[in-house]
């Protein structure tokens, strides 16, 4: 009897979220292969390393590397772990990165961002959103710190697939694929509804972490800073309800409780702004701030967080 193939999956953006879920399918026996820029020459020398609170230290080498995209074999499934702010150069990247007919999978933050890349997307290539749970990031190049969490959830957004039940179903076959890893990982019918859940932690964790200076120990622990958070989680709950996305009004208390809970945690906006990358401020700020404009919703206290992140942003580019 011939065997199945195994499926080949490609990795855009070999950061912290490329590279944790990369390294963990590669770690469960898949045939994962890793597209890399400025950390090639450091992982092609020491291999991909993870320091996990959960899994412990994980070393992966030798890694199927490869600093062009051209060298890379046609994939079936290809993660994308690369910033919002990156988006403009993927398509070409994954054009030639993608099988025909491969589930490309975007692990990113924020709102819109499957509609910004879909009209530069081959018609044939399947395009699900990844909304990834996690407290992980890079300390060197290479060198992933993961603090807990790790859990996926998977939505079709559009490609060749029209029947509600087919897109489900594709999206139930990756979160299969994940959860080979010892991954939790869901199948959602509802992209949209999705990624504004998560936004609900996102708009107010990865903002004020920057304009505070502050991680989440040290927010939730103040009085004034979480109030704060809690009108900005509640305002995003309002916008929610209001574009037809079910989501109860005791959602930002849950959020809230499971904060409490995590580790001490700097979130990666946090992180772009302190090593001097452009933060995804169009997808996580602009882009749900003008859908909550449209239905007649205003967020005062998530349109002024977004105001004062684009001045040091500004500022800082000057």
């Amino acid at each position: 009897m011939s065997q199945t193939p195994m499926l080949r999956i490609g990795i855009i953006g070999t950061g912290a979220i490329g590279g944790f879920y990369g390294l963990m399918l590669a770690r469960a026996g898949h045939d994962v292969h890793f597209l890399l820029r400025s950390e090639y020459g450091a992982v092609v020398e020491r291999g991909l390393q993870l320091n996990s609170a959960v899994h412990g230290a994980v070393n992966l080498a030798p890694v199927q590397a490869y600093q062009q995209v051209d060298d890379m074999p046609p994939c079936d499934w290809l993660l994308v772990g690369a910033k919002t702010t990156a988006n403009a150069e993927l398509a070409p990247l994954i054009g030639k990165a993608a099988a025909p007919g491969a589930k490309v999978v975007l692990l990113q933050n924020g709102l819109a961002v499957e509609d910004e890349l879909r009209p530069l997307l081959r018609d044939d290539l399947h395009l699900l959103g990844g909304l990834c749970y996690i407290c992980v990031h890079r300390s060197a190049p290479g060198v992933i710190e993961h603090q807990a969490l790790g859990a996926i959830n998977l939505a079709y957004h559009s490609g060749p697939l029209i029947d509600d039940e087919a897109r489900l179903a594709l999206a139930e076959e990756g979160a299969n694929l994940l959860r080979s890893t010892g991954l939790d990982s869901l199948a959602m019918r509802n992209l949209a509804q999705t990624r504004w859940q998560k936004l609900v932690w996102n708009i107010p964790y990865n903002g004020l972490s920057v304009l505070l200076d502050a991680d989440t120990q040290r927010l939730m622990g103040n009085p004034d800073s979480r109030a704060l958070i809690a009108g900005m989680m509640q305002e995003v709950v309002m916008a929610a309800q209001a574009l037809g996305h079910g989501m109860p009004d005791s959602y930002a208390d849950k959020l809230l409780a499971a904060t409490q809970r995590m580790p001490d945690y700097l979130p990666s906006m946090y992180h772009d702004f302190a090593q001097g990358r452009p933060a995804e401020l169009h997808a996580i700020y602009e882009a749900p701030l003008a859908a909550a404009d449209a239905v007649g919703v205003d967020m005062p206290k998530v349109r002024a967080l977004h105001q004062a992140l684009r001045f040091i942003q500004a500022r800082r580019e000057a």
